[in-house]
């Protein structure tokens, strides 16, 4: 398996290349181009040719959020894993609605990014669970249930509507167990599994099959698209 070629964008230089520096451990990984500035992006994708691409948001010029477009364009084939300290809601629906596969804190631990970095190049979409209980917030803030066929007009509707592509047959919440639906409402809570697995009394071994359980039944790839899922009020 060829490893997975990344392009690193950061302004601090010395997070930057301690940041590359870990990640060039991991033999799944190639960082083939780092920048520090959206301009120095794009002229570095060409020659680097990654296949995701870690962003940060607080960018000298363009943000992070606004370069995503330009960044799509230029390397249509790649992910976009945002990567940031910015814990506001607005930033990370905004960077969903442009395109991006995920957003991090950079508190994230490496291992953990190492995993999510895997799951984006599998196709799934992944938040920070510090973020996840923002997600939702902001879903139900902006973008309340519509009818069949209609879609709120905000921008957290059009961003949850990527995140929930198919999902319109209220009948499959009846195919998950009670104990299934106690995941998902913590799930959307923002839970890890490791704090699921305490506020339920089970082992987090438990806690992944029936994460694993909800989204075959559901239909959906990720936990973010869980979390959408059960704020669209599915729940009851």
């Amino acid at each position: 398996m060829k490893p997975i070629r990344l392009l690193v964008v950061d302004d601090h230089t010395l997070f930057r290349r301690g940041l590359i520096a870990l990640l060039s451990l991991d033999e799944r990984f190639d960082v083939t181009g780092e920048a520090g500035d959206i301009g120095e992006a794009l002229r570095c994708v060409e020659r680097s040719r990654p296949d995701l691409i870690l962003l940060d948001n607080h960018l000298p010029g363009v943000r992070g959020v606004e370069g995503i477009a330009s960044l799509k364009d230029a390397a249509p084939g790649a992910r976009i894993l945002m990567l940031t300290v910015s814990e506001n809601e607005d930033d990370l629906t905004a960077a969903l609605q442009a395109g991006a596969d995920g957003y991090l804190l950079k508190t994230v631990e490496l291992d953990h990014l190492s995993e999510f970095i895997v799951k984006v190049l599998a196709g799934e979409s992944v938040v920070s669970p510090e973020m996840m209980t923002k997600l939702v917030t902001a879903f139900r803030a902006k973008a309340p249930p519509s009818p069949p066929g209609e879609t709120a007009d905000t921008d957290a509707g059009r961003a949850s509507v990527e995140l929930v592509p198919v999902l319109r047959d209220r009948s499959a919440i009846d195919l998950l167990s009670v104990r299934e639906r106690e995941v998902l409402t913590l799930i959307a809570g923002g839970d890890s599994n490791k704090l699921i697995a305490r506020k339920l009394d089970i082992a987090e071994t438990t806690v992944k099959i029936h994460v694993q359980h909800i989204l075959r039944k559901l239909q959906l790839t990720s936990r973010v698209q869980a979390a959408v899922y059960a704020a669209n009020g599915e729940l009851g």
